[in-house]
């Protein structure tokens, strides 16, 4: 099999060109190329495939096989793919996920692509959508319990669910230890991601994510725009913030007029080869 793996702020993927080769089960693929010993290495498998109601379709899979409906980095990363391979000639590319088509604005130099601006849709705070188990219709500000400690959360589905709290810290966060906590929590019947986020002022935060079947990552393109979402709803950031993430920043636009999330971030390619599966 003929891969590419590419990265979003260090959110890496290996990627699949699907127009051309025929990936029989992605779940155990996903599994196998992920593994840093003993495939390539990567937080998950993303398939560049044909769509009838877009200009390409993407399907992901996480590093333990389960498959996601959206990711904010891998779909910038699908959008470097098409170009830079010369599957499009366009820098508008609609792509299809299962969480809808989304438009990818290129930004090209020296004839590849160096970034890309997505509209990632309306962001979903009902509770029953995203899915959460409350009493309530949204969850804002709301105190939960995790692993005996208490922490006000808001949940935003951008696609995906997402449950994002304020922390004094995010450098000395013990996320490896409370994700998986936040991930399981009875609340959320299919897992959550989690962010962990640190105002700096009201138009810059820190982040750092636990994602749903991968752990801790270097980015999470949706749990930006979760965690930008979830700032604004609570008053604590302006609309459009730069969110610093451990691989990098991406800039986030919440227009609350359009009820949209646009983001903005890089793609980059690190390597290409062949592995058998």
């Amino acid at each position: 099999m003929k891969f590419t793996k590419m990265h979003g702020c260090g959110n890496d993927y290996i990627y699949v060109n699907c127009l051309e080769e025929t990936v029989e089960n992605p779940k155990d693929t996903a599994i196998k190329v992920s593994d840093v010993h003993f495939g390539i290495g990567s937080d998950g498998l993303i398939l560049v495939c044909p769509s009838k109601v877009a200009d390409f379709r993407m399907a992901m899979y996480n590093a333990d096989g389960s498959e996601g409906k959206m990711c904010g980095n891998g779909i910038r990363c699908v959008g470097k793919y098409v170009y830079d391979n010369h599957l499009t000639d366009k820098t508008t590319v609609t792509i299809e996920t299962l969480s809808g088509i989304k438009t990818l604005e290129l930004t090209v130099k020296n004839g590849k692509v160096e970034m890309a601006k997505v509209d990632m849709g309306a962001p979903i705070l009902q509770s029953s959508l995203i899915p959460a188990i409350s009493d309530e219709d949204t969850i804002i500000n709301k105190e939960i319990q995790v692993n005996g400690e208490n922490y006000n959360i808001t949940c935003v589905s951008m696609g995906n669910p997402h449950c994002v709290t304020v922390v004094n810290s995010t450098k000395d966060f013990p996320v490896e230890k409370i994700g998986p906590y936040f991930e399981n929590h009875e609340m959320f019947p299919d897992r959550v991601n989690t962010e962990f986020v640190e105002i700096i002022s009201r138009k810059e935060i820190n982040m750092r994510v636990w994602e749903r079947g991968s752990g801790e990552t270097w980015a999470c393109g949706t749990g930006t725009c979760a965690s930008v979402v979830a700032c604004v709803l609570n008053d604590l950031t302006e609309d459009e913030v730069l969110v610093h993430v451990l691989g990098g920043d991406i800039l986030v636009h919440y227009d609350r007029n359009k009820n949209t999330v646009f983001m903005t971030g890089p793609a980059a390619t690190i390597c290409t080869g062949e592995i058998d599966i």
